[in-house]
């Protein structure tokens, strides 16, 4: 049984429901709906597509709505993409409960959802991991669904936390006919700090000879600057689905996504104090020069040739054990010339050489055969990879060389009569991953670099990438997973909806080092093995009078331990736990009312890796999470939509909680017993943090509690006006609480004109031109880092569509 013991918590579940419940009387008869001549589509005048009476196949693979899907998710239609400005993920916390992320170095690869890494889908097929190897793309989505929680058993292992699943822009329309004549739009955006970004897109009917079919192509290139010093973006993304009936009873969908992405990461400030979050103040000062053969940059062998990582990163059993003395024994890494001075937001650790370099390249097709009887059978065949190149001049470097075929079949049947209705998948799949990653962290060190000053030879690293050598981990290797899944949907006419669901994977994992390309040789050189591994799941909703549905959920799902290359590390095959499970106990309460203009739910959850022997601490790791979710969203008539969402949220590192301490690079706040921290800064001391209690254990970065509102109200000639609001608690920047980033309140507005084929579009972001910092690998640099968050900018767009 999971129990909230918090006043907030309480009142802001019941003040919610109890809102929503009590005005369906009161306003039903001012609710406008159109039902298409099917009897199926649900129009709602004045919605932007963000309420949920669509069919949402992302949970379950049923066409069932958001209403009526026992889990908790949340939609983001194109439209609301386009009406509110939504460029990157981060934008997407307004529209969706239980999202926040934490910077992974400040790129937008995935949402943190319900306080732990998410994975991206595409059309319910999971794509590579993404933590931070690339912006994904928002504009070329049709719709986005943000699922929280692990997956169902029908679409494999997954993660704790959740998932994004994007939908493309498809080239029929939602009755599944073809597109009467083409249509498109041609759209510019420009605005703050150089920003260019031009797109097309068009889709319609075709004809080859007497087959017809149809089609979306899609197209965006950007070439943009940055708030942030030595920082920019070129991309370019090319999106195209066809889709088209072989037979009266078989079709075909196929299509793809290709997405070059040229920018840098961003590690945010380095020397961080609670005086540099509060007031600006830096500490200046320049670091020894350890470039003994004068090239420019340091190199490996000459951090060797001074005693290597055990001189350059001091380490002590706590942070109290460090004082002053502590580093006379290593005058190296001292700086000179130190001072403070107050640092703008712009200059952070991205040097002038920089790169993140990534291709990725999506495929998909679709066999759909639609037989007698409502029987369906549909062959999913699917292809994802990415070549990624990472290059940080502080000393981090990797690059990744991965992709991923999966072919999976689901066979469909539903059956209907005086009980009620009842669905069936059976769903047998292979899924093949083939990995080579390489990195390079033993010398990485944010604190040489004065950010007032730039990079030095005496601060850039000579990067494994760059003499492709000496790097801390060089492993290729390949995994299949050969699986079978099975659901089933109860929908019984007296209210009663139960769906079950179960999965086996068996999983052969090998892995191996390439031991030239290392610095150091590994403890063994690779391993295989072959595991096995269960996930079910069962859920029931009741449809109550007034419009409720209460619904519970509880589920045991499995997951590979993979990193940020979609790499499995030889020593956890070695000890058989590169695959565990999460255990996922979620209950609810969800509603529409008003003819369908308003929605709202609530539900709280628990959620919990099984087995927290095993971790990859940047994109899977062992926690539970306790947390509530509330979401309403209300088309009040044909001009205005209003949504809102609270969000609260604990998570527990349960690998911390049971060890007592955990591994992490120390801050200048850390070391309560240095007066001096420029006796060490041309290094990177490190220690153990203690974990005494469950409540040391929570990870940081994420907030206790979140609030969202956004709003639009459009006029009857052509001006649209939008607006949002995240209230963010405030929260500790790393594991041992020594530097706490404040509270905010961030507002985005927005105005547009339509007229003709014309749109024109200015939002505003950070209104307020609020002050506010993101955490940044909370676990192992949160105290020495931090991404200072970009002040008020602006962007407007022109669209012209025919």
């Amino acid at each position: 049984m999971i129990r909230f013991t918090t006043r907030k918590t309480v009142l802001a579940a019941s003040a919610l429901l109890s809102c929503t419940a009590l005005t369906t009387p009161a306003f039903a008869q001012d609710a406008q709906s159109d039902t298409s001549e099917d009897g199926k589509d649900i129009v709602v005048t004045g919605s932007l597509g963000a309420l949920p009476i669509e069919g949402v196949g992302s949970v379950f693979g049923f066409d069932k709505t958001v209403t009526e899907t026992p889990r908790a998710i949340s939609t983001i239609s194109t439209e609301q993409i386009e009406r509110f400005g939504i460029t990157d993920i981060y934008d997407l916390v307004a529209q969706s409960p239980g999202t926040f992320t934490n910077s992974f170095f400040g790129v937008g690869g995935a949402l943190d959802i319900r306080g732990t890494p998410g994975e991206v889908y595409f059309r319910g097929m999971r794509r590579l991991d993404n933590p931070g190897n690339y912006p994904t793309p928002i504009a070329a989505s049709d719709r986005i669904d943000i699922v929280r929680g692990p997956a169902s058993p029908i679409y494999g292992p997954s993660k704790t936390g959740g998932y994004m699943n994007f939908v493309p822009k498809s080239a029929r329309v939602q009755g599944g006919s073809y597109l009467a004549s083409p249509e498109g739009k041609i759209s510019y955006t420009g605005g703050s700090w150089s920003r260019n970004d031009l797109s097309a897109e068009i889709r319609g009917p075709g004809k080859l000879g007497t087959q017809e079919f149809g089609y979306s192509l899609y197209g965006e290139i950007e070439d943009s600057g940055s708030y942030y010093d030595n920082m920019s973006t070129k991309q370019t993304i090319l999106q195209a689905a066809f889709d088209t009936d072989i037979t009266p009873n078989l079709r075909l969908e196929f299509g793809g996504m290709y997405h070059r992405y040229r920018g840098q990461q961003n590690g945010g400030w380095n020397r961080l104090t609670q005086d540099l979050v509060d007031n600006g103040t830096y500490i200046t000062g320049a670091a020894q020069s350890l470039d003994f053969d004068g090239d420019g940059q340091i190199s490996a062998a000459e951090i060797r040739s001074i005693g290597g990582a055990n001189y350059m990163s001091p380490f002590a059993l706590s942070p109290t054990g460090f004082t002053d003395a502590s580093f006379d024994a290593y005058p190296l890494l001292a700086l000179t010339d130190t001072g403070t001075t107050k640092l703008s937001r712009k200059k952070t650790l991205t040097g002038p050489n920089d790169r993140l370099d990534n291709d990725a390249t999506t495929l998909y097709a679709d066999l759909i055969w639609t037989g007698p009887g409502d029987i369906e059978i549909k062959n999913q065949l699917f292809y994802d990879s990415y070549e990624n190149m990472n290059e940080n001049a502080y000393g981090f470097s990797q690059f990744h060389d991965s992709y991923v075929i999966e072919d999976k079949i689901v066979v469909s049947k539903t059956f209907e009569n005086d009980a009620g209705k009842f669905a069936f998948q059976l769903s047998p799949s292979i899924r093949y991953t083939n990995f080579k990653h390489g990195e390079d962290f033993t010398y990485e060190y944010f604190h040489r670099v004065d950010l007032a000053v730039g990079y030095t030879p005496a601060s850039d690293r000579l990067l494994s990438t760059e003499c492709d050598c000496d790097y801390t981990s060089y492993v290729s290797g390949h995994y299949t997973d050969i699986a079978f899944a099975g659901l089933a949907d109860l929908d019984f006419k007296f209210g009663l909806d139960i769906t079950l669901g179960a999965r086996y994977d068996r999983i052969k994992a090998v892995s191996n080092f390439n031991i030239p390309k290392m610095e150091f040789a590994p403890d063994i050189p690779g391993a295989s093995d072959s595991k096995g591994a269960w996930s079910w799941s069962a859920s029931a909703n009741y449809k109550l009078p007034f419009g409720l549905i209460p619904y519970a959920t509880i589920a045991r799902q499995s997951v590979v331990i993979a990193g940020q290359g979609a790499e499995i590390a030889p020593e956890n095959i070695a000890g058989g736990t590169f695959i565990t499970a999460s255990k996922l106990y979620e209950g609810g309460l969800k509603g529409s009312w008003l003819d369908d203009r308003l929605y709202a739910a609530v539900s709280v959850y628990k959620q919990k890796r099984t087995d927290y022997n095993a971790q990859s601490s940047t994109v899977n790791q062992a926690v539970e999470t306790k947390g509530l979710e509330a979401e309403m969203r209300w088309a009040v008539d044909d001009h205005l939509l209003i949504t809102g969402g609270y969000t609260r949220t604990k998570v527990y590192n349960l690998s911390f909680l049971e060890a007592g301490s955990t591994f992490s690079f120390l801050g200048i706040e850390d070391l309560v017993n240095v007066t001096d921290p420029t006796l060490y800064l041309g290094g990177q001391p490190g220690g153990l943090i203690p974990i005494p209690d469950k409540e040391a254990s929570r990870r940081a970065g994420i907030p206790t509690n979140l609030y969202s509102l956004t709003a639009t109200y459009a006029f009857d000639n052509g001006i649209a006006l939008t607006g949002s609001m995240v209230k963010v608690d405030s929260v500790y920047s790393g594991q041992s609480r020594a530097v706490k980033l404040p509270a905010y309140t961030l507002f985005d507005v927005g105005a547009s004109f339509e007229t003709g084929p014309f749109l024109f579009r200015l939002v505003v972001k950070n209104a307020t031109n609020e002050k506010y910092f993101r955490a940044n690998f909370t676990e192992l640099f949160g105290s020495t880092i931090v991404l200072p968050e970009r002040p008020r900018s602006f962007q407007g767009t022109i669209s012209y569509k025919f």
